[in-house]
């Protein structure tokens, strides 16, 4: 049996063991790189190392750390007050505004992770102390970053168009971006009605803090009782009270500079938003130890576990060369428009486990040779596997999927993971065949 294929079959033996026994499938998928990369493919250990995604470790914990101490020390429900009266307490306006800001940042070019790291810890704030489902908001910043994602100054646009180059394939900007947009808008939709956006259109509106009633102790501004989740993903609730208005402690002024910082280095000086987020944290436990004291348990270990250990497993495979031995199969069917479907599936399946960049890098040139025969249009297949391998960004595994569930509030994490998985599944099949069908088609049968 060869390397390749063996891998396969470890991959899907590993999801197996994890559901039907409670251990960690990032830990399991560790061992599986450890014994494929050796046993099967004769690879080292300081190679099967490299394939650890460390700047992901970082941004995971960083992210989290950060974002603890900003919900110990009250900086989040004081975010969550600004944003109602922000919409003057509109509920069902806050999901459509969390996908335009999260849109609007990519599309200038803000990578979609650091979007993410930056807006999901205050949406699932706001979603915990009003009742919005946590898979709502959540999916309207996955959604979000990926609308705008491959506007012709983003970071996958850039790539895509600048690989159609290298390959000698004709691109479209326009429509590589409206293509991802459209799709992505679309998926928003239906996510506002399946997670309870009736719901929050039928409930209207909240009443917005008054700074007559302001006292900056950080309490949510609704009555009745709110779901959180506390040390380890356990729900916890707590009683809220009524409006408090905006004013600020110390603390919480120097935390939200401390989050300001972060979006200006990361999306204007480009630094990393992992160790950026590091720095803000260990400042603000060094200015306030006692207010921030437990931020470090907090921090979503599991999570981190599961995440970093699926990536390496997957980089492991693409070292292995699974994902190349994958397409050339597909490819050697011959039949143009079945083949270009199932490479918009291997991208799409592929993409949820690891990075959109790299498989976009790897798979455009793997079709040139379908689209040099003529019978399908470069510009539409390349905007259908861009789409296709984008869109699937909402699984647990992908960076933007990983960072929703290290942040969740209102539901347990474990309940969350599941969720988001199972909606993953969903766009895996769904996305690829969507993206075919309206973009591929319709130019074959013309």
């Amino acid at each position: 049996m060869s390397a390749e294929l063996l891998s396969i079959l470890a991959l899907i033996a590993m999801f197996v063991v994890a559901t039907i026994f409670p251990v960690n499938l990032g830990a399991l998928a560790l061992v599986g790189a450890f014994l494929v990369g050796t046993l099967a493919a004769g690879m080292d250990t300081d190679a099967i190392l490299d394939a650890f995604p460390g700047s992901l470790f970082v941004i995971l914990v960083g992210v989290t750390l950060l974002f603890a101490i900003a919900t110990n020390n009250g900086t989040v429900d004081w975010l969550v007050r600004a944003a109602v009266h922000l919409v003057r307490g509109r509920l069902a306006a806050i999901p459509l505004v969390v996908f335009a800001v999260s849109a609007l940042l990519t599309a200038v070019g803000a990578p979609a992770p650091a979007v993410a790291a930056i807006l999901a810890p205050i949406a699932f704030g706001f979603a915990a102390d009003h009742r919005i489902h946590p898979m709502l908001i959540g999916l309207m910043v996955a959604h979000g970053t990926q609308a705008g994602a491959f506007s012709p100054i983003s970071v996958l646009g850039g790539i895509v168009n600048g690989v159609a180059a290298e390959s000698h394939l004709p691109g479209n900007d326009l429509v590589l971006f409206v293509s991802s947009f459209a799709f992505n808008a679309a998926a928003a939709v239906a996510v506002f009605f399946v997670f309870g956006g009736r719901d929050l259109i039928r409930r209207g509106t909240v009443p917005a803090p008054s700074d007559e009633t302001a006292t900056g102790s950080g309490t949510p501004p609704v009555t009745g009782t709110v779901a959180g989740t506390g040390s380890g993903g356990a729900v916890v609730t707590q009683q809220a009270t009524p409006a408090t208005g905006l004013k600020l402690t110390p603390h919480q002024a120097l935390t939200l500079t401390g989050i300001l910082v972060l979006c200006l280095a990361v999306l204007a000086l480009k630094l990393d938003v992992g160790l950026t987020a590091v720095t803000v944290a260990v400042v603000l436990m060094l200015t306030s130890p006692r207010s921030d004291k437990g931020a470090v348990e907090r921090v979503a270990w599991p999570t981190v576990l599961l995440i970093c250990g699926v990536v390496t497993y997957v980089g492991v495979l693409q070292e292995i060369g699974t994902v190349d031995y994958v397409g050339s199969a597909v490819a050697a069917i011959g039949i143009p428009l079945l083949v270009a479907l199932l490479i918009c599936y291997v991208g799409g399946v592929v993409s949820a486990f690891a990075s959109t960049v790299g498989i976009l890098g790897a798979l455009v040139p793997l079709a040139v040779p379908l689209l040099s025969q003529g019978t399908l249009g470069p510009v539409a297949m390349i905007a259908a596997l861009s789409v296709s391998s984008a869109i699937v960004d909402v699984s647990p595994f992908s960076t933007t999927g990983a960072l929703l569930v290290a942040n969740v509030r209102g539901m347990h994490r474990d309940d969350f993971y599941r969720r988001l998985l199972a909606y993953g599944g969903v766009i895996v099949l769904v996305g690829p065949l969507a993206a075919w069908a309206v973009l591929v088609v319709p130019g074959w049968l013309g």
